[in-house]
């Protein structure tokens, strides 16, 4: 995530439907050494009425689990593993046949994601080819109807603010122009990790808790006005400056998922609370189904993050993203009933 405190400052010194949209998912993050097993966590997911459930790497005890439960399925790349993908085709091959291959016919994929907030950075080079490979991986092996893609940080952005003005930084276009160009062909999504705490949280100050939290509290009166559009919550901005950045990298047609965003309920950051963190996840997950300003009517899929409090993450606000405790009981209630706000 330290890629995000990076977007999250960029931000600031900025400013002081993918067809298919099924409800809202939530990452499975397994950084700690105390979660209930797959099988209890599958159980979890479906008793909470979450729909889709996001994977960072390939596992197959969790994939077992998953057969038959009818949850859609965001499976990634270790990021480790991208030169690999990039650069040797069997390699390519052998993980769509280890991973994809045999749990197909049970597990309902909705995306194979070629890394995990690497653009930019020393393996942004390697995401396309990777995604290339993968893709006709899938192909081979009569799969060629999961779609292939990659999940980025807000850190892609040079220019946010306002959310017209979005572009992605110099560092960032030569590699996500192309995968922006990729995706646009096969009308397959960008998957996006959007955090307005990050940018609260680098300067509480400045930024309006009630705009980051998407809160009633605000009024309704615009935090941000860009030319004629008002907005009232900064989920929306950054999704909004997102949208204009790809429609000047030119694939204004190119829809954007929501793979991560959420809230801590601990560990001492600025506005790290549970009662925040249960307003800003029931807000996101009341709103996305009525899209933002640049896109209205436009249902936004979305992945909360995350299930479990991971203790093995570096302590601090890291540790304190989870709904629930490994135990499964409740960090706070998510009401995963989508509709529109």
């Amino acid at each position: 995530m330290m890629a995000l405190w990076v977007a999250a400052c960029s931000l600031l010194m900025l400013c002081a439907s993918f067809s298919g949209v099924e409800g809202i998912g939530v990452s499975y993050g397994m950084i700690a050494n105390n979660l209930p097993s797959p099988d209890q966590v599958v159980a979890l997911y479906k008793a909470n009425n979450i729909t889709d459930v996001r994977l960072y790497h390939p596992n197959t005890t969790v994939l077992n689990a998953l057969r038959g439960s009818g949850l859609g399925v965001v499976l990634g790349t270790f990021n480790e593993d991208l030169a690999r993908l990039a650069s040797d085709v069997s390699f390519a091959a052998s993980w769509v046949q280890s991973y994809v291959a045999p749990f197909a016919g049970d597990v309902r994929f909705r995306y194979v994601t070629a890394g995990n907030e690497v653009i930019p950075g020393d393996d942004a080079a390697w995401v396309l080819p990777a995604m290339q490979n993968l893709e006709s991986a899938l192909r081979a092996a009569g799969l060629g109807a999961v779609p292939v893609t990659t999940a980025v940080a807000t850190s892609v952005l040079g220019s946010s603010y306002p959310p017209s003005q979005g572009a992605f930084s110099e560092a960032s276009l030569p590699m996500v122009g192309q995968i922006a160009s990729f995706l646009a062909s096969r009308a397959t999504p960008l998957l996006v990790n959007v955090y307005p705490y990050f940018a609260y949280a680098s300067d509480p100050s400045s930024v309006p808790l009630g705009y980051a939290l998407m809160s009633s509290a605000t009024g309704g009166t615009a935090a941000v006005t860009d030319g004629g559009v008002a907005y009232t919550n900064m989920f929306d901005a950054i999704l909004d400056a997102v949208y204009a950045a790809l429609e000047r990298a030119g694939a204004p047609s190119l829809e954007v998922v929501v793979s991560e965003t959420g809230w801590p309920s601990g560990g001492g950051g600025p506005g790290a609370s549970v009662e925040n963190a249960a307003a800003y996840m029931n807000n996101v997950v009341r709103h996305v189904g009525s899209g933002t300003p640049r896109r209205p009517g436009k249902a936004v899929e979305t992945y909360l993050f995350a299930m479990f409090n991971e203790n093995q993450k570096p302590e601090g606000v890291e540790q304190n993203f989870g709904l629930f405790q490994p135990d499964m009981t409740e960090v706070y209630h998510v009401d995963f009933a989508p509709a529109s706000a």
